[in-house]
């Protein structure tokens, strides 16, 4: 089995980015052979696994826009299991390029199943817009994971979100599922967060993620060492909160049997 999985949040500042490498840290730590797709012009996931963007020849844009074998592009990192399909600054203009092109909304899809055979989980680091590279990430993908923070405005823009979910259903990709919505930024002392988190359960209901992830100073701190928070701290708050989720997913997709089973199968 191999799932594609996006994350997705026209909204900045809701950790994405955060979620998306550690997600996929976490799951390549479990054993899961796992790719991450940065799918964001800032390339801050690719910065943030140890990448320098400027130093980038082949990324997404170059897979999308002159169809560069992925293999070509994609980067072993210092995690085992974990390999990276970066970005650079030129994919802010790739969605003008795409205008014109035909099946543009395909084109991402067209360049992961090239590699997709060779992984347990993609994870698709979305852009916070809902432009054409975000439509292309949700085309491509099995399901979408919706990141949310327990702070004041949080269900604002989730309607307009789940709403281009919608559409893509209907138009380009009817076997999207929604994953999970994500709350992040969860802070155990503030009553607002507790109130946000009800709202969210309330709304949504088994939609939402048992797994909650909180603050934590080195979750902030790991981006600047170029290195998930496994890597950076493994006994940390962020670092159990993400692997948590790993599991949580890969319980969801019937995998927790499996890998019972390779683990009887070798004693």
């Amino acid at each position: 089995m191999s799932k594609i999985i996006a994350l997705a949040n026209q909204k900045g500042g809701v950790g994405k980015t955060t979620s998306s490498i550690n997600l996929a840290a976490s799951l390549a730590v479990l054993e899961y052979k796992t790719l991450l797709v940065d799918a964001d012009p800032q390339a801050n996931s690719t910065s943030g696994i140890g990448f320098d963007p400027r130093s980038i020849k082949n990324s997404i844009y170059e897979c999308i826009i002159n169809d560069i074998d992925p293999a070509d592009a994609i980067q072993k990192t210092d995690t085992p299991n974990l390999d990276l399909l970066p970005a650079h600054i030129d994919l802010v203009g790739a969605e003008i390029e795409m205008i014109n092109l035909t099946g543009r909304e395909y084109k991402m899809k067209a360049v992961l199943e090239k590699v997709k055979g060779d992984y347990d989980f993609i994870i698709i680091d979305c852009s916070p817009s809902l432009g054409l590279i975000t439509i292309n990430a949700l085309t491509a993908a099995d399901s979408v994971i919706i990141p949310v923070q327990c702070e004041y405005f949080a269900l604002e823009g989730l309607g307009k979100l789940l709403n281009t979910i919608k559409i893509v259903q209907n138009r380009l990709n009817p076997e999207l599922q929604i994953e999970g919505i994500l709350l992040t930024m969860y802070d155990v002392r503030l009553r607002l967060s507790n109130q946000v988190v009800e709202e969210v359960k309330t709304h949504f209901q088994d939609l939402v993620f048992e797994t909650i992830i909180q603050r934590n100073t080195r979750l902030s701190e790991a981006p600047s060492y170029g290195v998930s928070v496994i890597m950076h701290d493994a006994n940390c708050k962020g670092a159990i909160n993400y692997l948590n989720l790993a599991r949580e997913i890969v319980k969801k997709n019937g995998l927790i049997a499996e890998a019972e089973d390779v683990k009887t199968a070798s004693i």
